[in-house]
């Protein structure tokens, strides 16, 4: 028999992509998932392949340095009785001259960019036909894969969606804004798998880098890392949380991680300005959906950033409510991080599930600035010892806030012990615009025998603080309409329990302040009232807080930190309480003219009405939307916007991908800043 010679080859690129969910990637390399068979065709020359005569067999490749005791080089031959523990290839079908094979991987081998190449022989004739490259992913429809994940909602949410929502504002004010994901966008695997090649670890040693691809848990911290620069190792996001961004875009502006990527490969992975913690979590997130990793943002809202793991928060203010020292341990009004799912064999049994990853650069772990991945069980049980960084973590969502009064002649009286860290930790629900708590996922609840074991064991003795019936009560509320461009009231609420009247001195002082709990210029500020209180009765002392008072003292953060001090005149008691305000922004309009249609032209209105007493200069839209538009859409306004003046625009779409979209729009300007919207569009798919 003459020489078995390869002449063309098939990937099939785009089938195979269908059948591992990984066509939208609209790749021209073949992308694939582990532990699922891909079919390739070899088409010979002159000659079919004669079973018996020739015989076939491929070498799969890895990393720079492939070998076969690290797991980075495979040489198989076709096989009849493939095992799934290992590489295989069997012949499908044979027509001709042409040959279809089945390959497969097995559901731990590691992911990243392969090299293909096919070895013939024919007696003692040989040669060798470099096929091609292809990638493979994480696998969570395998159920051998250390990140399947059993229900098929939960994996068209958390690897399949493009689009989703991030929870911000404050525990008494939640809202969401939309970020485009954009996981499946062009160049978006490239870069992300750019990432992982010029990680220091790679570096270091590319070999042991590439050979740990195949656990998730490597991969996650990893990501955690690469996600900020701190470490001056080439990381994608600079963070920055001054409200100085000029020479950067504002962490408010960004409305998805598709233009961040691609401006830190375009800029030869220089970091890109500015982030702060939803950005890192939601690049984060778009990576590790990228790999095949399911993830998902998540918000904790009065996140307690603990930096001596005392699990305390020490406050100091002066008798006006003025914050008197400052500390580097700080309370978020909120802050995200990502949860991934994977299975945790270097644990003890009970710790798979979701794992938090937070790439924000707040405190080293193992000399570099990472965090996670960390068991959500272990962080409710209080299982600090294990990896990685739970007590960190823990700190986050238990920590004790104490307030501490500094009295005119230097006495400091303890005001209140408050259990308030860790509320409301929440995401997006599966399939649905709406929130889901999670809360119930790292704490147990406050109070409860299982919250009191866990403590022990965190070896801090928590303070179990309940609404006591009998005193003084204080409580802030808010009026109606705390709108950028108004002015709007703030109460002291004080509440009398006692069956006689109480005499009290109330004062309120409202400050401005950023999300990360760096309080800044004063807004607003009563003097101190003396008050009488019925028994059994409340009374409200109100403070109004102007629009010419806060307007250039807010940060982009849009936040008020309303304090109120209570001093009860017949117990000599000191009462505070603290609330942060989120003053809204205007709405953005999104109407959608036309019917939604796959490769159909389809027109979208976007509108905006200025709500302030002064014009709005430099006023810019940002537009997009996976499947909607081709990259992000600007549209600047030639003209300042006038008080009351509404800008409107159109601006064709159309749309690549049916189902489900999303299309986002951000606004800025010099006055209104990280003003967001959305509209989910149906599109129906294209008649065949």
């Amino acid at each position: 028999f003459a020489e078995l010679v390869l002449e063309t080859w098939d990937l099939h690129c785009d089938r195979n992509g269908q059948e591992h969910r990984t066509a939208d990637m609209g790749c021209k390399v073949l992308v694939v998932r582990r532990g699922q068979p891909f079919t390739i065709t070899l088409r010979f020359s002159g000659r079919g392949y004669e079973e018996g005569v020739d015989k076939l067999a491929f070498n799969i490749a890895t990393g720079p340095c492939p070998n076969e005791t690290s797991g980075t080089s495979f040489h198989f031959a076709m096989t009849d009785c493939p095992e799934e523990s290992c590489w295989s290839a069997v012949i499908q079908q044979q027509d001709g001259e042409s040959l279809s094979v089945s390959l497969c991987s097995p559901p731990n081998a590691c992911i990243g960019r392969y090299s293909m190449t096919l070895e013939t022989r024919t007696d003692y004739q040989g040669s060798s036909f470099q096929i091609g490259d292809f990638v493979l992913l994480f696998n969570p429809w395998h159920p051998e894969d250390t990140v399947f994940m059993r229900d098929e909602n939960e994996r068209r949410e958390y690897v399949l969606s493009q689009h989703g929502l991030i929870y911000q504002g404050t525990c008494d004010y939640i809202f969401s804004i939309p970020w485009n994901f954009g996981q499946f966008e062009d160049e978006i695997l490239d870069i992300c798998l750019n990432m992982l090649d010029i990680n220091p670890k790679h570096l270091r040693d590319q070999n042991r880098d590439c050979s740990r691809r195949n656990d998730p848990v490597y991969i996650g911290r990893v990501v955690s890392a690469m996600v900020n620069c701190n470490d001056e190792d080439r990381g994608v996001l600079f963070g920055r949380w001054d409200n100085r961004y000029e020479d950067g875009m504002s962490p408010m502006a960004w409305i998805g991680s598709v233009d961040i990527l691609k401006r830190w490969k375009k800029f030869g992975c220089q970091p890109v300005k500015y982030g702060q913690c939803w950005v890192f979590a939601a690049v984060a997130c778009t990576v590790m959906r990228c790999l095949g990793v399911p993830s998902r943002v998540v918000t904790n809202y009065n996140s307690a950033h603990d930096t001596n793991a005392n699990l305390t928060i020490d406050r100091y203010v002066n008798e006006k409510g003025e914050q008197e020292r400052s500390s580097w341990d700080k309370i978020w009004n909120f802050h995200c991080w990502v949860e991934s799912w994977m299975t945790r064999p270097d644990l003890a049994a009970g710790y798979d599930g979701w794992q938090a990853l937070d790439p924000t650069p707040q405190e080293k772990s193992e000399g570099v600035y990472c965090c996670g991945p960390a068991p959500v069980k272990a962080i409710k049980e209080g299982d600090m010892q294990l990896k990685y960084d739970i007590p960190f973590i823990f700190a986050e969502v238990n920590a004790d806030v104490v307030y501490w009064v500094v009295q005119g002649d230097g006495m400091e009286k303890q005001s209140i012990r408050s259990s308030d860290v860790g509320k409301y930790i929440s995401t997006k629900s599966v399939g649905r615009d709406s929130r889901e708590d999670i809360t119930h996922n790292y704490k147990y609840p406050e109070g409860s025998e299982e919250e009191r074991a866990v403590f022990e064991k965190a070896e801090h003795q928590k303070k179990s603080i309940g609404e006591e019936d009998e005193g003084l009560h204080l409580r802030i509320k808010v009026s109606e309409g705390a709108n950028k461009g108004s002015d709007f009231d703030v109460f002291a609420v004080v509440s009398n329990n006692t069956d006689e009247e109480r005499v009290c001195r109330v004062m309120l002082c409202a400050r401005a302040t950023s999300h990360n709990g760096t309080v800044g210029p004063l807004c607003g500020l009563t003097d101190p009232a003396d008050i009488d209180v019925e028994p059994r009765a409340e009374k409200r002392v109100p403070l109004r807080i102007l629009y010419e008072e806060y307007r250039d003292k807010l940060t982009q953060d849009n936040l008020i930190k309303v304090v109120a001090l209570l001093n009860d005149h017949q117990t000599g008691d000191i009462l505070m309480a603290v609330r942060d305000i989120y003053v809204e922004n205007p709405k953005i309009k999104i109407r959608i003219l036309g019917e939604p249609m796959q490769n159909r032209k389809l027109v979208a209105e976007i509108s905006l009405v200025n709500p302030l007493a002064v014009p709005l200069n430099g006023c810019v839209f940002v537009v997009e939307g996976t499947g909607l538009t081709d990259g992000h859409f600007v549209k600047e306004l030639e003209e300042p916007l006038e008080p009351q003046a509404e800008a409107k625009f159109r601006m064709d779409l159309m749309p690549r991908l049916s189902g489900l979209q999303k299309l986002m729009v951000d606004f800025e300007s010099d006055q209104l800043t990280g003003v967001k919207g959305y509209r989910n569009v149906i599109i129906a798919p294209q008649p065949m």
